[in-house]
């Protein structure tokens, strides 16, 4: 599997991002997950607040990591996303986070999420707007 997507997000670790070993300490990599999530949905012309005007929130019900290598202090990092998966109510983001400037791999992930009414809080059928949003972004044809 590829492991380098279309969009990257870089993000340059802090010093509070880190624990007693001086490495990114491990829930983190799941904020940068959240991080690169949000910023391509922005990327692909959805951002956070216009979604949610359009009366769709978003819940993450799975996340995961897999830990390949180690960030540490003032390390730049690109966290590669897409959405690998569409379902009625719900999609998966993929992620792959690479340390700079060996493109060295460092850690693997997903989430997925659900898509909510705003009001109810219940699944509704992810947006075909979304949908579309995203295959124009990847370059995928129907």
């Amino acid at each position: 599997m590829d492991q380098k997507y279309k969009f990257h997000y870089p993000l340059r670790v802090r010093y509070v991002e880190t624990d007693a070993q001086a490495r990114v300490f491990f829930s983190n990599y799941l904020t940068y997950f959240d991080v690169a999530l949000i910023e391509y949905m922005r990327a692909i012309g959805y951002a956070y607040k216009e979604m949610v005007d359009l009366g769709m929130d978003i819940f993450y019900v799975e996340a995961s990591c897999q830990y390949k290598g180690a960030a540490r202090f003032d390390d730049l990092l690109h966290i590669h996303a897409h959405v690998s998966r569409f379902g009625n109510t719900s999609f998966t983001f993929e992620f792959s986070i690479f340390k700079q400037p060996r493109d060295e791999l460092i850690a693997t992930g997903r989430i997925i999420v659900v898509a909510v009414d705003i009001k109810t809080e219940r699944p509704i059928h992810v947006s075909d707007e979304l949908r579309k949003a995203v295959a124009l972004f990847e370059g995928e044809t129907e």
